[in-house]
């Protein structure tokens, strides 16, 4: 049985190794990431999650890979703030007006997790509460220079040089790195898979 991480994300990558996962195979979706319209935040990661399941599944079909055993996970991750989305940031500038806003307040990071193992497919979400402290514009200005808030979304890794800016977190940490380990340890075990 191999788990298939159906994510390019170096943190989610790691987050699989800690979890002693021996046959991890990294097959990234590569699909647009079309949002449903006039979805709320948890709908939206749920969808998104289980369209990049539903590609990589489809794509080992295809290949004549497809082993009933496999398992395949996907994950999506957001912010949301002020009944906005936050993803990735496509511009420094875009970046800026992120931080501007997520500072001195508070925000919810949504991951949706997709597991399908044969004809069995789970899809749910994570939600977690992060807390900004006030932030200087040359705070911010640095913080972009470091080039780490580019691929991640809301423009920061609170595993990252941004843990100088989490003053709280209520939930699960790792869901906020993009993948909630609790959750998804939960719905492995439903279809079968036991970490520990």
């Amino acid at each position: 049985m191999a788990i298939i991480l159906a994510s390019a994300s170096p943190r989610r990558k790691e987050l699989m190794e800690r979890l002693c996962v021996q046959d991890l195979v990294i097959l990234p979706a590569r699909g647009e990431e079309k949002p449903p319209q006039d979805a709320g935040p948890g709908e939206t990661v749920k969808a998104l999650a289980r369209a990049k399941a539903r590609e990589v599944a489809a794509i080992r079909r295809a290949g004549g890979e497809n082993n009933a055993d496999d398992v395949i996970v996907a994950a999506d991750t957001i912010v949301w703030h002020h009944g906005r989305i936050y993803g990735k940031p496509h511009s420094e500038k875009e970046a800026q007006e992120m931080l501007e806003s997520l500072s001195g307040s508070t925000h919810e990071v949504y991951t949706g997790v997709c597991v399908i193992r044969g004809e069995q497919e789970l899809t749910e979400y994570e939600k977690t509460s992060v807390t900004f402290r006030e932030l200087t514009g040359e705070e911010i200005l640095a913080y972009i220079a470091t080039g780490e808030p580019m691929d991640k979304a809301g423009a920061y890794g609170a595993q990252g040089i941004a843990s100088l800016f989490v003053s709280g977190i209520e939930g699960d940490f790792f869901n906020v790195i993009g993948l909630p380990v609790c959750r998804l340890g939960l719905m492995l075990k439903k279809t079968g898979v036991k970490l520990l």
